[in-house]
């Protein structure tokens, strides 16, 4: 657990420094990308993104209607996108894992309340994830903050496990889910909670990069993530800012 927690801690740190000014109107996602990885390789550690399963960079940056996975290149930031950053981190080979939506300008109420109540569904999960509960808990919680807004929530795209391995079992759907294994959550656990909620429908799809997904109805979409622990005391958000 201690290793974890310094690999989170080099993320949120990470994240901080993001929040300074890195994502901003008028640069190109590749440009945040290669920030991204100096960023990371200055503290000594690895990209977990870069390579893995081929994907080109250290991080996944999705604008607007892409939900996740989106790829860096020539796009350009600008006022009143929203940005989601995607970033995994190797230490002393523990992985960390979180995202965040970043708001960038002047956004309308509409999008920053998706964004808020993204966030305040990530943290309803959270409050979930204790000892005793299941796997189901958690996408209930998180499912509930949605419904109550009208949001599509992402079922393709789940939390996972985390640790030696970037992706590891079990499997963490953000929405009450019959159909995968539903573990009882254990004191030692680690996983990565990370809801995608879409204003419009809940239906995505992949692009022909065979990495970007977006929304099927061209709605926007967020996504915030934590690398969180179970303990006996309560849930520890790793990559808190």
């Amino acid at each position: 657990m201690v290793a974890m927690r310094a690999a989170s801690s080099d993320l949120a740190e990470l994240f901080r420094r993001l929040r300074d000014g890195e994502v901003r109107a008028g640069i190109t996602t590749a440009d945040l990308d290669r920030c991204i990885e100096e960023l990371i390789l200055e503290k000594g550690n690895v990209p977990s993104f870069k390579g893995y399963h081929g994907f080109p960079a250290s991080s996944c940056i999705s604008i607007n209607e892409e939900v996740v996975h989106g790829i860096p290149g020539e796009r350009v930031i600008e006022n009143g996108d929203l940005v989601g950053v995607d970033i995994g981190l190797i230490k002393d080979g523990w992985h960390a894992d979180s995202a965040e939506t970043f708001l960038i300008g002047e956004v309308d109420a509409v999008a920053t309340e998706l964004c808020e109540t993204t966030l305040a569904a990530l943290m309803d999960g959270i409050a979930a994830t204790v000892p005793g509960n299941r796997i189901s808990d958690i996408g209930r919680a998180i499912e509930r903050r949605a419904r109550e807004k009208g949001y599509g929530v992402v079922e393709e795209l789940v939390g996972h496990g985390i640790g030696r391995e970037l992706h590891e079992d079990p499997q963490v759907p953000n929405y009450e889910c019959f159909t995968m294994p539903n573990p009882k959550l254990e004191d030692g656990m680690v996983l990565a909670l990370e809801p995608m909620f879409n204003l419009g429908g809940k239906r995505i799809k992949i692009l022909s990069d065979e990495w970007t997904y977006v929304t099927s109805d061209g709605s926007l979409s967020a996504h915030f993530e934590h690398t969180v622990a179970i303990t006996k005391d309560g849930p520890q958000i790793l990559t808190a800012r």
